[in-house]
């Protein structure tokens, strides 16, 4: 069996898989689960669907990326929503690191797009847990709801094989292309994601120093739900 990086089991000051608060929601979410495969399959559910995923309102200070305070919010975006994951699976045990990659939404609001200046997301944020002797990756970023809303198949996860975003949505349509990966990480490299957005969303940067990413408001599970029935109904 390979050596694996105890900083992937131990807490960190952005995974604080030892804060009460993650610990006890760990331990409701694992239940009676006693295998690590089991244990992680019950976080992942959790974790996507009790916190509520939005990308806007989007708070870049480094205490909202803690894993601790999304749990406190009960809402987060794919990065957060990774950081908690990582947290809750250290606590139940298991060792969990952080995966990065850029990615294309063809399906990204048209809002989101304008104020970003692209439809390119960098540093979207995936889980890597070991399980059976191998990294198996996990994304808990969009809750069922919001995939309902937005004709998206909710990604499930079985432990075993990788749960990354589909190609397509229900209709066929373009969905989410991987561009580059970053590789793995114990603790979000909350630095390098800052400067990184400042760098490709020009439109923004003022976002890096404000509680709220661009100004950016507004129920974003409902946004998504009538742009996605007005793209569905087509021209009048």
């Amino acid at each position: 069996m390979p050596q694996i990086d105890p900083s992937y089991l131990n807490p960190t000051w952005y995974v604080d898989s030892d804060s009460p608060s993650v610990v006890a929601f760990a331990a409701e979410a694992c239940g009676d689960a006693r295998e690590p495969i089991d244990r992680a399959v019950r976080l992942f559910y959790a974790v996507r669907d009790k916190i509520r995923y939005s990308a806007y309102g989007i708070d870049l200070q480094p205490e909202s990326f803690r894993a601790s305070r999304v749990l406190e919010l009960g809402r987060g975006w794919c990065v957060t929503k990774a950081c908690l994951y990582a947290a809750a699976a250290r606590a139940a045990g298991i060792p969990c690191r952080l995966g990065f990659a850029d990615v294309k939404n063809h399906l990204a609001t048209a809002k989101l797009r304008a104020a970003m200046g692209t439809d390119v997301f960098c540093y979207h944020g995936y889980n890597e847990l070991w399980l059976e002797g191998k990294w198996v990756k996990a994304t808990v970023a969009f809750n069922r709801s919001l995939c309902e809303k937005a004709r998206l198949k909710p990604l499930e996860f079985d432990g075993r094989t990788d749960s990354l975003y589909h190609p397509f949505d229900l209709e066929g349509r373009r969905h989410m292309e991987y561009l580059h990966d970053y590789g793995a990480f114990a603790d979000v490299p909350v630095e390098a994601i800052l400067a990184k957005f400042a760098e490709v969303y020009p439109r923004m940067t003022l976002f890096a120093n404000q509680p709220a990413a661009g100004n950016l408001s507004g129920d974003f599970e409902s946004e998504v739900a009538a742009e996605t029935a007005a793209r569905d109904e087509g021209p009048a």
